[in-house]
């Protein structure tokens, strides 16, 4: 079974900066989702952006070895009117995402209007508006310091999301709206 198809499953979220990286990782059991980890690679104290991108390569790989998540979620870079600026930070994407396929992960990209719009219900939602929703959604007491860890979990719940239909149908053995709600009456509201 393809692993987007399975109902529990470990996803990690990467927010991808140059000055700050978020990650993430939630775990899901059937529908229910746990915050397993969050936080922020710190890049500041580097001045090489060589040595950054190394940071990068070595912390994500290192998350990925200790919690051994089975997808990775990234958040696709906006484009901004600065060209410098979008060459480092894709530059960061690229190299949490060579990370993420030299442990075998398969890769997911979403924007940050699809984000917002899994989290909120509206592409045009603020930073805090979606650390908000993720607070309750999850029930976090205590959340973090710096909006890009939150913003990572945003990518990660993104995901969870957008893969649920397919797991659902692949559990009920359906493929289409249908015949999933013929095969999971309990499921619908009315």
């Amino acid at each position: 079974m393809d692993k987007v198809n399975k109902v529990n499953r470990t996803i990690l979220g990467v927010d991808p900066g140059t000055t700050l990286m978020g990650y993430a990782i939630v775990c899901s059991k059937d529908s229910h989702l746990d915050l397993l980890i969050m936080g922020v690679i710190e890049l500041k104290k580097y001045k090489s952006h060589y040595d950054k991108l190394n940071k990068i390569y070595e912390r994500v790989d290192s998350i990925i070895k200790e919690y051994k998540p089975e997808e990775f979620a990234i958040e696709a870079p906006f484009f901004g009117k600065n060209v410098q600026s979008m060459l480092k930070l894709g530059r960061a994407q690229g190299v949490a995402m060579a990370a993420a396929l030299s442990n075998g992960l398969p890769i997911f990209e979403y924007a940050p209007k699809k984000i917002k719009i899994a989290i909120t219900g509206s592409g045009s939602a603020s930073k805090e508006q979606v650390a908000n929703a993720l607070k309750l959604e999850l029930k976090i007491k205590d959340m973090p310091k710096y909006m890009d860890a939150t913003d990572a979990l945003g990518a990660a719940i993104c995901h969870f999301h957008q893969t649920k239909f397919i797991s659902l149908t692949a559990k009920s053995g359906s493929n289409d709206w249908n015949s999933f709600i013929k095969n999971n009456p309990e499921r619908v509201k009315s």
